[in-house]
């Protein structure tokens, strides 16, 4: 499953048997698919599937994006008036729902903006989803292995079916 996610050309969903670590907990179905958004095509084409997929069965779209402070490890930092990390993410939500909800006018979305590391807050919001749908940029194995990749962390770690998206 983790090679897949790295170098498929196409998107994949990856569903755990139950037992494994962190293995989804059976719900109820609530027709709920949350979608990371950070602006980049890949997370918006896996927005745009998941308004889709949710259109065919009457269901939910909560668009989630998180920011979070730059860390500067005991430099001065000297913050920019006007600076607003949590503003700038959701005005790009709003713009990325928008444009899918032109394209899906009968889908509800919901946004969702978390202060956060997009990993662990993308996990905490598979609880009781359907899916989970995430975009990957495709750095490859050696770049995601030292800068971190946030959709090998929800494959691994969601609780319920995780869709990696990667831009053509």
């Amino acid at each position: 499953g983790r090679q897949c996610v790295h170098q498929a050309a196409c998107p994949v969903v990856v569903v755990r048997p139950a037992g494994e670590h962190a293995a989804p907990v059976p719900h109820a179905p609530t027709g709920r698919i949350v979608v990371g958004v950070d602006g980049m095509p890949s997370s918006l084409a896996a927005l745009d599937w998941a308004a889709y997929e949710a259109a065919l069965c009457s269901g939910t779209v909560e668009a989630v994006t998180t920011w979070e402070l730059p860390n500067f490890s005991g430099a001065p930092v000297v913050i920019p008036s006007g600076y607003a990390p949590g503003a700038d993410a959701q005005k790009m939500l709003n713009d990325a729902v928008a444009t899918a909800r032109s394209a899906h006018p009968d889908v509800v979305f919901l946004t969702t903006v978390v202060q956060g590391h997009p990993a662990a807050s993308l996990v905490a919001l598979s609880h009781e989803a359907d899916m989970l749908a995430v975009g990957s940029r495709g750095h490859g194995d050696f770049a995601d292995m030292v800068l971190g990749s946030v959709s090998e962390h929800c494959v691994v770690h969601a609780h319920c079916p995780v869709l990696v998206f990667r831009h053509p």
